[in-house]
């Protein structure tokens, strides 16, 4: 009887050690398998927070169209959200492949431009579309430095600000006013063409 326990425990330890193992065999597999994944995920992550971190000017503009389309909508939220989103790619920016006048200069534009972003993402919406006129004023001066692929149109409406007027980009022709929305959307008219 003493033989049998012996024989039991003796099997029982070498049935525990086998599952042991064998589980820790399997975690490694999956550890190994996560951490090839999490790899892949890493080089993927480090590629889109390179791209992030140097955002192109079609991403300036792009950020800029979708202040100037929620200020159009007079949606408060969605502009201070857009805003938010411009300083961020507005300080990203890189200059360095620009020479080094333009460099001074775009540096300069950029920190008022992020101002008025920052402004406009914790601000009410009278307050904001005053901040977009001189933010408009910043990213027009950049885009005569830095260029664009696409064709933009300079938009003017004599009535905003005590009559004194305001302007605004646009990448169509159609008249959709930012500062005063459907109070007078159609307000304004074409400056120029921008390519």
């Amino acid at each position: 009887m003493k033989k049998v326990k012996t024989t039991t425990a003796i099997m029982l330890m070498a049935f525990v050690g086998l599952t042991a193992m064998s589980c820790k065999d399997s975690k490694k597999d999956e550890v190994t398998s996560s951490e090839m994944h999490q790899g892949d995920m890493g080089t993927s992550n480090k590629m889109m927070d390179t791209n992030s971190q140097k955002p192109s000017s079609k991403q300036i503009l792009a950020d800029y169209m979708a202040l100037k389309d929620a200020l159009v909508e007079t949606d408060e939220s969605a502009s201070a959200k857009a805003g938010k989103k411009l300083e961020h790619t507005l300080e990203a920016f890189n200059v360095s492949s620009y020479t080094s006048d333009e460099q001074e200069e775009l540096k300069e534009i950029i920190e008022v431009a992020a101002e008025h972003a920052e402004h406009i993402s914790r601000s009410d919406i009278a307050h904001q579309r005053e901040h977009f006129q001189m933010l408009t004023k910043d990213i027009t001066d950049m885009i005569e430095i830095i260029g664009t692929d696409n064709t933009l149109y300079q938009q003017y409406c004599p009535m905003y600000a005590d009559d004194k007027g305001g302007a605004w980009l646009s990448m169509e022709k159609e008249i959709r006013n930012p500062y005063f929305g459907d109070l007078m959307m159609n307000c304004g008219e074409v400056q120029k063409e921008i390519n």
